[in-house]
């Protein structure tokens, strides 16, 4: 398979490259949208205008119905570095603030449809956070992941003190907390950081056949079971059953239910197999 963005920006034939500013490449492939970026110079590092354009990018993923799963991915064999350092140093650098985006742009967004992030390379500091603001995480084998960022007094204010103990638990994300050591990929899927491990180049084709694989399920369930789950964390146990309930519910009345009971009856769908098996 070809790769969808290279030195060169090729994609395979059917994905479609969208208009896309000098720090984001975005890709089209069916159901996927693919966000790519691209600052090679600084291994992906974030600046200002990039965490701006993840913003807008996937505020608009967000409302197109033809979409149902992104990716997140960066150029050149890497994933992101973080917030870009040498902005910090020359005082242009993200802005924090208790309000309103994120200083890397899109970590305190919550999406009503999944992402995977494809991580080839370096995902640490900030783009750890990143790694970890999307649903799944497909690794590299020679990946590493890591709070960098300990080195040089920049702190996690991409929601990484919240994200990784609820991913990973306390013991282990405080460990990397502390030491800022490097995670590789071996160690980074016995954790549950990573969901899946492949070989050195093949990130970003493993998380685009899962998200079609994601996109072909009835999306009405698949989303609000998704919504469920992120929403338990802010509720009590009780408020958690009857919000679960609720949108089990709603997924039954939208008739998705009874159409994949029947789905079910005429054969389809069984033993694993998707229902355009």
């Amino acid at each position: 398979m070809e790769n969808y963005i290279d030195g060169n920006q090729n994609r395979p034939k059917g994905a479609e490259r969208l208009d896309n500013s000098s720090n984001l490449i975005v890709t089209i492939d069916g159901p996927v949208q693919i966000v790519a970026i691209n600052r090679p110079d600084r291994r992906n590092a974030i600046d200002m205008e990039t965490a701006n354009n993840l913003v807008e990018v996937f505020k608009q993923f967000d409302a197109n119905d033809d979409l149902r799963v992104a990716v997140l991915t960066g150029t050149n064999g890497n994933f992101c570095a973080g917030a870009d350092l040498k902005a910090i140093s020359q005082g242009t650098a993200n802005k924090v603030h208790e309000e309103g985006d994120a200083p890397l742009g899109i970590s305190r967004m919550r999406l009503s449809k999944p992402v995977v992030a494809a991580i080839e390379g370096y995902a640490v500091a900030g783009g750890l956070e990143l790694a970890i603001w999307c649903d799944l995480r497909v690794v590299g084998e020679s990946a590493v992941l890591g709070v960098f960022c300990r080195r040089f007094g920049v702190p996690l204010v991409d929601l990484g003190t919240i994200r990784l103990p609820r991913l990973i638990g306390q013991s282990r994300a405080m460990d990397m907390i502390l030491t800022g050591r490097g995670v590789h990929s071996s160690e980074a899927l016995q954790f549950g950081l990573a969901n899946r491990v492949v070989e050195d180049g093949r990130a970003l084709e493993e998380a685009v056949s899962i998200g079609k694989s994601i996109a072909a399920f009835p999306q009405i369930c698949m989303r609000n079971d998704r919504t469920s789950l992120y929403e338990q964390w802010d509720l009590s146990t009780e408020s958690a059953v009857k919000n679960e309930v609720r949108l089990g519910l709603e997924t039954i009345r939208s008739g998705e239910t009874l159409s994949g009971a029947s789905t079910f009856l005429e054969g389809l769908g069984r033993h694993g197999k998707s229902v355009e098996e």
